[in-house]
């Protein structure tokens, strides 16, 4: 089975993610952050995974030290589970359209955490949400799973219809890229 739990703890924030990456995609994203909840719902539902978060942080202060802390937790618990990537498609993508916005989303879990995005400056809120908070969650998450990951937005003017564009379309590359294949590491290396 591959789960795992990982826990993190700073002066800012409290967070727990429990994942098993081969689910049906139930949630329980318990976090402060309202949009955030809906954003972590919408990966699990769309990837099939099993996803439990429980957060607490100074959102008096901000929301972005939960939300980048959430994205860090998450993919350091991706990586823990899959582990040596043994039989992984290891590469993942998809084109993500959420009516009037269209989002592309590329994956690799090549070993190195690098992080590429372009939202065509757009900015603004959802409700209380500040729209460039899903660049810090997804920068968390490819830098502590140590994956690629490249997340364009090519069309869009309704900040949460883009939003959930990019949850989406997320979901869908990582729930190709963790599918398994056969038996090998998915690299001419041998090790990822």
């Amino acid at each position: 089975m591959r789960a795992s739990e990982v826990f993190r703890e700073t002066r800012e924030t409290k967070v727990i993610v429990s994942l098993n990456v081969d689910g049906s995609g139930t949630c329980e994203a318990n976090t402060p952050v309202g949009f955030l909840n809906h954003m972590i719902e919408t990966l699990a539902k769309h990837g099939k995974f099993d996803i439990k978060v429980e957060a607490d942080g100074d959102v008096h202060v901000s929301h972005h030290h939960t939300v980048e802390d959430c994205g860090m937790v998450l993919g350091e618990a991706f990586r823990e589970a899959l582990g040596d990537m043994k039989g992984i498609q290891r590469f993942g993508y998809a084109i993500v359209p959420m009516d009037e916005a269209l989002v592309m989303c590329a994956l690799d879990f090549s070993g190195r955490g690098l992080f590429y995005y372009e939202d065509r400056n757009l900015r603004g809120k959802i409700t209380d949400f500040d729209f460039e908070l899903i660049w810090e969650f997804f920068k968390g998450f490819a830098l502590e799973s140590r994956s690629t990951l490249h997340l364009k937005v090519l069309e869009g003017k309704i900040l949460h219809h883009i939003a959930e564009a990019c949850f989406k379309s997320f979901a869908l590359s990582l729930k190709s890229a963790v599918q398994i294949v056969g038996a090998e590491v998915p690299s001419t290396k041998g090790t990822i």
